[in-house]
């Protein structure tokens, strides 16, 4: 069973939109899945038509309550099985503080499963505590979904501080092993840049000794499509909604890329060769990247007469095109490095496990 952490700390950069139709894009190649959402505001449970107070036990009583995983999961599509949260999770933390060995509760739980599942998915909380710890702990690989935008990779090297600890202290077998691009225009040069920097950034670490040595962005770019924020709304995933939009046809390339691209430990299967080509990206004439209203319209029509009345003098100073380096992000020998919520909550554990020795 190959276990995948879908991991960001940024809210709005398709993290549980990607959970929810990479899975189910997987279930639709016949591949069995377990979904598991550790966020709080129960997102991807909405997003799968499930009410997330009605639904019964879920995340929270496995964590706080020994709940049996077995008879929480619920199957809530063909081969697709979820193991839901409610806002009770908000208290998990909180409750479990004084607990040795907390943040290793549910990959425990996950040892018991019965089902014999092709794939384990986690969506984590959109922050860096002990929800997330335990999504990490759990699975040996981390999707990393990412806007292309500079700001993005601000957040970027935290997270792989996060992942470099929890490998580290927690779970030895943590990799990072994949990065999605997600609301992808190809037409803006920003987007091009960040992809490029991204690149060279992951190609440098080859060497070294960390858990993103052997990551990689998955080549099939997530498109801008409204379709995708209005599927959740109907509570259902984007092959329900809108078979034939481009969000459909993307998420289901990527899922094939997972699937047959990627090795059992998530390597990208000739990871030179796929950095140096552009795997083909599915098209779809009838539906444009981005729906385009009458209201659109006429605010594009406006700004183009504005940047036409800005630019209409000739412009003095020339400008160069911006290149915007990523972060180099250290080893992270040493905790110096690593975000303090994750520290204090891997070293309170070691000190109380000391303390009873």
């Amino acid at each position: 069973m190959r276990t995948i952490a879908v991991l960001n700390q940024k809210g709005g950069v398709g993290k549980t939109t990607s959970t929810v139709n990479i899975a189910a894009g997987l279930a639709r190649m016949g591949k069995k899945v377990a979904l598991i959402d550790m966020d709080p505001q129960a997102h991807l449970t909405i997003h799968l038509g499930v009410n997330p107070e009605t639904a019964g036990a879920g995340v929270y009583e496995v964590l706080t309550q020994s709940a049996d995983i077995n008879e929480t999961l619920k199957e809530v599509r063909e081969n697709l099985y979820l193991l839901g949260a409610n806002i009770n999770l908000v208290g998990a933390e909180s409750e479990l503080v004084s607990v040795v060995g907390r943040e290793i509760i549910l990959r425990e739980s996950i040892e018991t499963l019965q089902i014999d599942f092709d794939y384990l998915i986690i969506d984590c909380a959109p922050s860096l505590g002990l929800l997330t710890v335990n999504g990490l702990a759990a699975v040996k690989e981390v999707f990393i979904p990412l806007q292309p935008h500079f700001l993005a990779l601000q957040g970027f090297g935290k997270l792989l501080q996060t992942v470099s600890l929890v490998s580290r202290r927690i779970n030895t077998e943590l990799k990072v092993s994949g990065i999605l691009l997600c609301m992808y225009d190809k037409r803006a040069t920003l987007s091009s840049e960040v992809r490029t920097d991204i690149e060279k950034f992951l190609s440098n670490a080859r060497e070294a000794n960390t858990p993103w040595s052997n990551a990689g962005i998955i080549p099939v770019y997530i498109r801008r499509n409204i379709k995708l924020a209005e599927a959740p709304s109907y509570g259902q995933t984007i092959f329900e909604y809108e078979p034939e939009c481009n969000g459909s046809l993307d998420y289901q390339a990527i899922a094939e890329y997972v699937d047959k691209k990627m090795t059992k430990d998530g390597v990208h299967i000739k990871l030179a060769a796929v950095e140096n080509e552009t795997v083909e990206q599915p098209e779809n004439e009838e539906q444009p990247v981005d729906e385009v209203t009458e209201e659109d319209e006429t605010q594009i029509d406006e700004q183009e007469q504005i940047n036409q009345e800005t630019i209409s003098e000739p412009q003095q100073t020339s400008q160069e095109s911006v290149n915007i380096p990523i972060v180099e992000i250290p080893a992270a020998k040493t905790s110096d490095n690593v975000p303090e919520e994750i520290e204090s909550i891997v070293s309170k554990d070691l000190n109380s496990e000391n303390s009873q020795v």
